[in-house]
């Protein structure tokens, strides 16, 4: 088990309808961010593609940033400084070796607003039904390592939407106390299994589950399923907010996580 102390932590995610301009997201993120810390927020999240949801798939790859340069990870690093937060930075286009194609990279800054992590999303969603069409394998290029860091209350894993459908990522991870996923499912997908898929890994890992997600109608048309949440390690949904710009925030409880591993030790009845 891997909580580092008995301390826990008010952890918040931040649910957006992102625009393709990066300025306006920057400033709707500044605003909640704000908000999330003015209510106790030691950890705020940022869901998928936060800093533009642009007008076509391959918008993305203009606005590519280096490692640690670039107005994105600027406003990141800057943001978590400012208001003395872990601040988990969603998704945002990184350079890639691959012509004509980004990696979809999640940064996480600590309260000094230091980059101490960075993963970069392993599974890439393709679904097609009707005229709904998506493949991200056309711009993206998939990521290859599980990616965890340890916070004051414990370890965190890291993963994005598309992640959520593959459960062997998650124990590759080991014992998390929170597991976070930051998304932009689609409305179809998520009506279906959003819900269901979460609390299933809040489940079989008994851990929290933190999940930001974009939830509205965008101006490329797309209309993203939301219903941000915090789900506790019994899978019971804590707080949650279907749709629309906003924030659920919630806190980490290490005592209750440790009865929950206790009363019912699943983990370590594993086999494989």
């Amino acid at each position: 088990m891997t909580i580092t102390t008995n301390a826990g932590a008010r952890v918040a995610a931040i649910q957006m309808i992102s625009a393709p301009s990066i300025a306006e997201n920057i400033a709707t993120a500044k605003r909640l961010i704000a908000d999330a810390a003015q209510q106790g927020a030691n950890l705020v999240l940022l869901p998928e593609y936060w800093a533009s949801m642009g007008m076509h798939e391959n918008d993305k790859l203009g606005l590519a940033e280096q490692i640690d340069i670039g107005p994105i990870q600027t406003f990141m690093a800057e943001t978590a400084r400012e208001h003395q937060i872990w601040l988990i930075g969603g998704t945002l286009p990184m350079a890639a070796l691959v012509a004509d194609k980004v990696l979809n990279s999640m940064m996480v800054y600590n309260p000094a607003g230091e980059r101490v992590k960075r993963y970069d999303k392993i599974h890439l969603f393709s679904f097609t039904k009707g005229a709904e069409s998506y493949d991200e394998a056309r711009t993206i290029v998939e990521g290859t390592e599980v990616t965890t860091f340890d916070a004051p209350f414990g370890k965190v894993g890291l993963s994005v939407c598309y992640d959520l459908r593959f459960p062997e990522l998650y124990r590759a991870m080991g014992d998390c106390t929170l597991i976070v996923v930051p998304a932009a499912f689609t409305y179809t997908t998520g009506k279906a299994h959003w819900e269901i898929l979460l609390r299933a890994r809040a489940i079989e890992n008994q851990c929290y589950v933190l999940a930001a997600a974009q939830g509205g109608r965008h101006q490329n048309g797309r209309t993203t399923w939301g219903h941000s949440m915090l789900i506790d390690p019994w899978g019971e949904i804590k707080t949650v907010l279907a749709e629309g710009e906003g924030l659920v925030i919630g806190d980490i409880e290490p005592n209750y996580l440790s009865g929950i591993r206790e009363n019912l030790p699943a983990l370590k009845h594993r086999k494989l």
